[in-house]
């Protein structure tokens, strides 16, 4: 056998064949079309064995069966055909596994994802370990394509039409008691016991499939099953606004096998997936992926992090506690809250507690395990207990004086080495480490609102923070399962200093009577998750405008506040929290709506007049310029950063790609073209930055054309 292999077979005195999955230099196991070859070798070899009796797929990997192919397969691929051969090459080998005369398990631990779990699903038989990393899914649609190695056909057979295509459209994961429930997989153990099981089962004479439930029976007959697709394609259509191809396809494919036969099933799959891998938002998507795993291999400095054991919080409102919870429940690390009151220690430890009931309430964490996590958090009205935190989070008011008081309390009462990050959204990291004994220890840790959901981190050095103290942040907002960017300490950092014109364009809409329901759809048809008048009304309208003025004085007139929203922060309107902004929001179980209210206080004649793509234009060209400008400015240190910045801080459509990517896509001539147009028709904030100018001037991207999407060193111009 080659010792390069990937696949490597065993034989025990039973008679069962053992292969196992072990990629050799990798981490994690992925599928390559070069392992075709090897894995025929290991089954022409388990096949020449008379007296086989079973065969189990298990993996050498600690932590992963599979989890999925390598993508990068499909940037190689100049034409839809070449991708489709590529499915149909991974449809062949799993049709082999599905041939062989005895039983086939796959004995499953870790991730099983994609084309993970199509080769599970290629066995007649699947066990999986009850462990927390144990996960499996096909989530081939977050990429912008469809399972392409027969994935399309037999999850739905197996477990039924309605819960596949649920698996299928939203790429989620399932854990083991969720997978044993559908009948995903035949068993769940403890992992000690993983092969054992599974070679029992192999060992057992095959039998028939279980029968399915009734109710995806009775939606599995031709009444059924027009309603179940008819109801699935409005709500994929409701939710993607058909930005998204690869769901139609999805609902085409899995229909298509389910009422002309598999081998119908099957050649639409290839087909389909030939013809996704070739869209623009599969191209965007696949950017992201690897862009996003680039980020996760740099430290944001040439220094290593220091080791954490203890973090320390300021403030136990709401985003303090959040910060609280995703550090203990997350990164596991021990955490002590100081807030002025008990009642602020309360609220933070509630707020990791409803987290963690949620968990529970899912079946992901048991009472016992609730319980073990909420024992990391404690709190307190004073420093006790802070000497010994390796870095405390501040998270108090937006007041530099109060900001500046921290650094100097915790530079009194901890450690020399303790290391201070401040939650700030819009003041200087400088201006709160001015006057620091230790400014190297201090950095900006901005999380986003609820810090337990939302994914990104800005890590923000000043200029005299030390390499190590940066490299340490990093570290801990990965440790808390967030994505961290770095970025330059300057007013609105990146995600607000983009996101702010953005608002203001939608504000400009409303006043000139367009409603407050027109202007937010037009932005989430254009991709956006929320419009910008409910996200502002989420963040809070005191909150989201607080940052204004600060933006105004740094970067002029185009952060500017039309005067008349005065009137609206005049009236208490808070958004959500009170229950009063651009929308009511009612008691439960009743659906918020825009308060007509709003159009008397701004003395304006609501009528919708504008098109949707007249509003997506203005609001996301504002966003563009902006976003070239902090590049230009050196905020963001390629583009890449912020396309990862936008698209995980305030939700820029992923099958775009990020701002960058979407600018490129445009050509940087319409860019300005359109600016330019909309300049001459609302005024000077909309003239084009000098970036985009000169590199319309010299038919540039932000993202070198020779460089192929499956590339890690994508690096901005």
């Amino acid at each position: 056998m080659d010792q390069t292999s990937a696949f490597t077979l065993t034989m025990r005195l039973d008679n069962v064949a053992v292969i196992t999955i072990d990629v050799p230099g990798e981490k994690m196991n992925t599928l390559k079309e070069a392992f075709a070859g090897q894995i025929r070798e290991v089954l022409r070899q388990a096949r020449a064995n008379p007296q086989l009796a079973g065969l189990v797929l298990i993996s050498g990997k600690a932590d992963s069966f599979v989890a999925g192919a390598d993508i990068s397969m499909i940037a190689a691929c100049e034409t839809a055909q070449q991708a489709s051969a590529l499915a149909h090459s991974g449809q062949a080998i799993m049709a082999e596994i599905a041939a062989l005369p005895v039983p086939v398990v796959a004995a499953i631990h870790g991730a099983c994802l994609g084309g993970g779990l199509e080769l599970a699903l290629a066995c007649h038989h699947r066990v999986c370990t009850l462990d927390d990393k144990t996960r499996l899914g096909l989530p081939e649609v977050q990429l912008g394509l469809l399972p392409g190695s027969g994935g399309t056909q037999r999850l739905p057979r197996l477990i039924g039409a309605s819960t596949a295509l649920d698996m299928i459209l939203t790429g989620k994961t399932l854990r083991a008691r969720a997978a044993l429930k559908c009948g995903l997989v035949d068993d769940a153990v403890a992992h000690s016991i993983l092969l054992e099981t599974a070679v029992r089962l192999a060992l057992k004479p095959r039998s028939a499939s279980k029968p399915l439930p009734m109710r995806e029976r009775l939606l599995t007959g031709p009444a059924g099953r027009a309603i179940l697709f008819a109801l699935a394609k409005r709500q994929t259509q409701a939710k993607t606004h058909g930005n998204y191809p690869a769901a139609d396809k999805i609902l085409s494919v899995v229909r298509c096998g389910l009422e002309q036969g598999t081998g119908s099933g099957y050649a639409a799959e290839s087909q389909a997936f030939g013809e996704l891998a070739m869209t623009p938002q599969s191209a965007a998507l696949r950017s992201l992926f690897f862009a996003t795993n680039a980020l996760k291999k740099e430290s944001g400095a040439d220094a290593e992090p220091r080791k954490l054991t203890r973090i320390g919080v300021l403030g136990g409102g709401l985003m303090g506690g959040g910060i609280a919870c995703i550090t203990a429940t997350r990164a596991g690390l021990p955490v002590r809250i100081k807030d002025v009151s008990p009642d602020g220690i309360n609220r933070a430890l509630k707020t990791s507690w409803q987290v963690l009931s949620q968990q529970v309430k899912r079946r992901r964490l048991s009472s016992a395990e609730r319980q073990q996590q909420m024992a990391l958090i404690s709190g307190g009205t004073d420093y006790q207990g802070f000497r010994q935190r390796d870095m405390v989070i501040e998270a108090v008011f937006e007041d530099l004086a109060l900001k500046q008081k921290m650094v100097a309390e915790i530079e009194a009462y901890c450690s020399p080495d303790t290391l201070f990050a401040s939650n700030t959204s819009s003041l200087p990291i400088a201006d709160i480490a001015s006057g620091a004994q230790r400014p190297e220890n201090v950095i900006g840790l901005h999380y986003f609102s609820p810090p337990e959901k939302m994914p990104l981190v800005e890590v923000i050095p000043h200029a005299g923070t030390a390499p190590a103290t940066v490299a340490t942040a990093v570290s801990l907002a990965r440790q808390q399962g967030k994505t961290p960017i770095v970025v330059a300490d300057k007013a609105g950092f990146y995600v607000n200093r983009i996101l702010a014109p953005y608002i203001i364009e939608a504000l400009h809409c409303l006043l000139e009577g367009e409603p407050i329901e027109s202007v937010d759809r037009a932005l989430v048809e254009f991709g956006f998750p929320v419009g910008p008048l409910q996200l502002l009304d989420e963040v809070g309208i005191d909150v989201g405008t607080h940052i204004m003025p600060i933006l105004q004085q740094a970067w002029g007139e185009r952060f500017a506040l039309p005067a008349a929203l005065n009137a609206v922060l005049n009236d208490d309107r808070k958004g959500r929290k009170n229950g009063r902004g651009f929308y009511l929001y009612p008691q439960k179980g009743r659906r918020k709506q825009a308060d007509s209210a709003i159009y008397r206080l701004l003395n304006i004649s609501a009528k919708h007049h504008l098109s949707a793509q007249n509003i997506a234009q203005r609001c996301v060209m504002m966003l563009l310029n902006e976003a070239a400008r902090t590049l230009d400015e050196k905020v963001i240190s390629c583009a890449r950063d912020g396309d990862i910045g936008a698209v995980f801080g305030i939700g820029f459509p992923p099958f775009l790609g990020g701002p960058f990517r979407y600018m490129d896509q445009l050509g940087i001539v319409e860019v300005v073209n359109s600016l330019e147009l909309l300049m001459q028709r609302h005024g000077a904030r909309f003239t084009p930055c000098d970036r985009l100018r000169k590199m319309a001037d010299a038919q540039e991207t932000f993202y070198k054309p020779e460089v192929k999407l499956n590339s890690l060193t994508d690096s901005a111009g």
